[in-house]
């Protein structure tokens, strides 16, 4: 194969010019002095040039080089950059140079070959040098090997990820019709799809990720074959559970997450990503419906006030994503919990099995999951209570200490609301329609639940501080702190709900006096 013609340059910022002075030097200095036969030819790779030629700037920088390791290069520049005429030359202060880190290869983990990375002049730069990858049948951790411009190229994920920026000719160097494809918003793979997914199944995962992340379309080729069964089957067998949560954590982390999920689901790749592999008797959830519950989420983000449903459930970066991962999730909701022998702790239900083994979600995440299932049946008999006006709905105490149970069970009790609402949509929610008065109805119902707790001023109830303590309570009872305790606490912070601009812990200590039999407390 030819190298295609160089068609286009990319504009480089300040501190990118003189990044790519620096490396210039570098490898005139390492050509100087270790002649051989091919010289030193530094690239720029991936994903910073194609950010570049989207316009959006990037402070990662991978540099690819032909002849050396990325660790003997890098080294070459630390030595540079220590003789004066050198840091005169390139305006080097001593915030510009930060230290040199070498990351080993872990197959494990899809790194297959060790890099070396280092900040240079506030970027973050990793040297690697260019490669070719030879994969075995039964494994995806390939045969590395040093390789040209080309090989490297083709042994990429996606075509508009194999660009090359030649440092030394300020041109972009195109090995695969990566600007083509770019021009045309296509994700497709530099070889043959089918030998691609098989040689490495997560790039399934990962060309669904930059399609999203892009607003591109996938190649009808590739997309064929990425819900073959043999595809699925390796990328279930052979990647580990870690790097598949990785590659899910980027897609609803990304720009377009409600995108991501539709491919997933469009795909195929539900079951074979949300699932325990170890387990060959976990359940299949029902996917017929399960695009209402991203397609309300994805109308939710939209459509944002003050005191909008989204803004009042969803109130960090984090708590954005932990409401993607529920809406991923929500097909699990009616599929209950796994038998309990009775030995030992009773397994989650799988709902969270799903979440733990199938993408390694963190134990933070799988108490939500937990939480929002368990305490599911407690928040719709709220809401339905509220949308019904139950003759109890101003019971401050009863919606402040429920509130208070589900935050203490799982924290963030703002989205198992928001996870109940959407394993409700699955049902409720219609697809096709702008403004479907079904919709209107079945968000306005949460709506109202809502601003009913807000009206209350309970939405903070997990953060309400007791008016007393357990140590002055049984001081206050003339007793000594019991296992009693941990109710007569409770009865204190009800009363103080009831009583909100109390001050006095007067009141609490009777109401807990008057119902000190039931409470167990002995007498003094």
């Amino acid at each position: 194969m030819t190298t295609q013609p160089a068609t286009t340059t990319i504009e480089l910022t300040p501190k990118e010019a003189q990044l790519k002075a620096l490396l210039l030097d570098a490898a005139d200095h390492v050509n100087r002095s270790q002649p051989a036969a091919e010289p030193v030819i530094l690239r720029w790779a991936g994903g910073w040039v194609r950010d570049k030629l989207l316009g959006t700037e990037s402070n990662d920088i991978d540099t690819a080089i032909n002849v050396m390791t990325g660790e003997a290069f890098a080294s070459k520049i630390c030595d540079l950059c220590e003789k004066p005429e050198t840091v005169e030359k390139h305006g080097i202060t001593s915030a510009d140079v930060g230290n040199l880190h070498k990351i080993a290869k872990n197959p494990d983990k899809s790194k297959h070959l060790e890099t070396t990375t280092i900040k240079l002049f506030g970027l973050d730069v990793d040297f690697v040098n260019l490669r070719k990858e030879t994969y075995s049948e039964d494994s995806r951790n390939p045969q590395m090997e040093f390789g040209t411009a080309e090989e490297d190229a083709l042994r990429r994920d996606a075509t508009v990820n194999a660009l090359f920026y030649n440092l030394h000719t300020s041109k972009v160097e195109d090995f695969t019709s990566g600007l083509t494809d770019m021009k045309s918003k296509l994700i497709r793979t530099p070889l043959e799809p089918f030998q691609t997914f098989m040689d490495d199944p997560l790039r399934v995962l990962r060309l669904a990720r930059f399609a999203s992340r892009l607003g591109f379309t996938i190649d009808p080729a590739a997309e064929e074959v990425m819900g073959d069964a043999k595809v699925l089957d390796a990328l279930k067998l052979k990647i580990s559970r870690e790097r598949v949560g990785v590659e899910i954590e980027k897609m609803l982390k990304g720009k377009d997450p409600r995108r991501a999920l539709q491919y997933i689901n469009d795909l195929g790749l539900y079951h074979t990503i949300f699932t325990d592999p170890t387990r060959p008797d976990m359940p299949l959830p029902d996917l017929s419906l399960w695009c209402h519950a991203y397609e309300c989420l994805g109308h939710l983000a939209k459509n944002q006030s003050s005191s909008s449903i989204y803004n009042v459930l969803v109130q960090t970066e984090e708590a954005a994503y932990y409401a993607w991962t529920l809406s991923a999730l929500a097909p699990w909701v009616d599929l209950g919990e796994p038998a309990h022998t009775g030995k030992g702790r009773p397994p989650p239900p799988f709902i969270t099995l799903a979440g733990r083994e199938g993408i390694k979600a963190p134990n933070k995440l799988c108490d939500l999951v937990s939480a929002a299932y368990r305490n599911r049946a407690d928040i719709s008999a709220l809401k339905t209570a509220v949308i019904q006006k139950a003759a109890y709905i101003n019971e401050r105490d009863r919606f402040g200490m429920a509130i208070r149970h589900w935050d203490a069970k799982g924290g963030y009790w703002r989205l198992q609301v928001l996870f109940n609402l959407l394993a409700d949509a699955i049902q409720r929610w219609e697809l096709g329609t702008t403004n479907s008065t079904n919709n209107e109805q079945f968000l306005n119902e949460w709506q109202v639940f809502l601003d009913h707790l807000r009206e209350l001023d309970v939405l903070d109830a997990p953060s309400l501080k007791r008016i007393i303590d357990g140590k002055q309570l049984a001081k206050a009872l003339g007793v000594k702190p019991d296992k009693w305790m941990t109710g007569a606490l409770e009865v204190c912070v009800a009363w103080q709900f009831r009583h909100p601009d109390a001050t006095d812990p007067s009141g609490a200590v009777e109401e807990v006096t008057r119902r000190r039999e039931e409470l167990g407390i002995p007498s003094n």
